[in-house]
């Protein structure tokens, strides 16, 4: 999930069921499978969309043969993929560059590792520029820096920092790239928001903050710089668990995550006024780790994300408005072994879904669900 820290996200998105109640047939709708032309083909290599906008255009990375990072988009017309990388990346394994947000105009926001292992954001033009975002308090050591992770139509692009002293603080920036506004919740020991979906037209941002246990906490922030911080009843209040907020509709509905106090997960909708909704998807698992991991909202509020079921096998959903669920998002080629699988990450206003599966191998690959 978004919350994952970055250099282990792809080792850790670690059997549907044969019938789910009010589910739908999937074979109802087409799931195209995709790759990046140099994504590598061994363990933990292979190609990680991101997200997709508006009109289907996809972005996100690969990790090629040498475990080097690396970026992409998909053309919706003809699916062909750009291949990119920050002509300042380093190319060391598991350096490199990893765009996070776009925009339907098609910028792109992420960042990319250099010497030392310090991280810089980096905003791509569609004609295949790049521009450096530095936010002025990110830290120079290992681990530090800027991370540029979500972008909206206006150009506003939001994100976090780590300071010298390694603590984590959101930031949004304007589109001229000239004004940083850091963004700290209330108490926070660090503050942090997901990517690609965290921004929302208007400049309203959500994300999550951890306290001095180490608990997390939502947040959402409103143009106006208004911090509203919230809770899930039932979350766990040991250090790692709590809430993640992790996608913000154009009307201030977010989505995400709680963690109860055994360590499973569950997913939450809030609305504009604070009414929170539970939900879990038919067939998410119980046990420690497992669960349900919402992602984005469309534009009729409905959630995509994935559960990890009680085998340890992820699938993609999609929750409708009224909050019923059809059948689970599985790509044809994904595998059925615990840390295998779909995992359902984005999904655009027409309701097109986009993410990864893992397959039996453990090389990821990426797919499009179309509605």
């Amino acid at each position: 999930m978004k919350r994952i820290g970055i250099a282990l996200l792809i080792f850790c998105t670690c059997f549907a069921l044969a019938a789910w109640p009010q589910a739908q047939p999937q074979a109802k709708h087409k799931i195209i499978e995709f790759s990046a032309p140099d994504a590598g083909t061994e363990g933990n290599q292979g190609t990680f969309p991101q997200g997709i906008v508006e009109g289907g255009a996809v972005s996100g990375w690969y990790i090629d043969s040498n475990y080097v990072y690396h970026g992409f988009v998909r053309d919706p017309k003809n699916g062909k993929i750009t291949e990119f990388s920050d002509p300042k990346a380093g190319k060391f394994n598991y350096a490199g560059t990893q765009p996070y947000g776009m925009n339907p105009a098609g910028k792109i926001v992420g960042m990319y590792w250099v010497k030392g292992w310090v991280e810089h954001g980096f905003l791509r033009t569609p004609d295949g520029k790049f521009r450096i975002i530095d936010d002025p308090y990110g830290g120079k050591g290992q681990s530090q820096g800027t991370v540029a992770a979500n972008i909206n139509r206006a150009g506003e692009i939001a994100g976090w920092y780590s300071d010298s002293s390694g603590v984590y603080h959101a930031f949004l920036l304007t589109p001229d790239l000239k004004t940083f506004t850091t963004v700290d919740a209330p108490g926070a020991v660090g503050t942090q928001t997901p990517w690609f979906y965290g921004l929302n037209p208007e400049g309203s941002i959500t994300g999550w903050y951890w306290d001095s246990n180490g608990v997390n906490h939502g947040f959402l922030r409103t143009p106006d710089g208004t911090i509203t911080e919230f809770d899930v009843t039932g979350e766990g209040k040991g250090r790692g668990q709590g809430v993640w907020g992790d996608a913000i509709s154009p009307k201030r509905w977010t989505t995400g995550e709680y963690t109860d106090p055994s360590g499973v997960n569950h997913g939450f909708l809030r609305s504009p006024g604070g009414t929170i909704t539970k939900f879990d998807p038919p067939g998410a698992g119980k046990n420690s780790g497992q669960g349900t991991f919402p992602a984005a909202f469309d534009a009729a509020r409905a959630i995509a994300g994935y559960y990890i079921d009680s085998n340890g096998v992820n699938h993609g959903f999609l929750r409708h408005p009224d909050g019923t669920f059809p059948a689970p998002i599985d790509a044809p080629h994904a595998g059925k072994s615990p840390g295998q699988g779909t995992i359902a990450y984005g999904i655009n206003p027409e309701g097109e879904i986009t993410g990864w599966y893992i397959d039996s191998n453990r090389v990821s690959h990426g797919f499009l669900w179309m509605p």
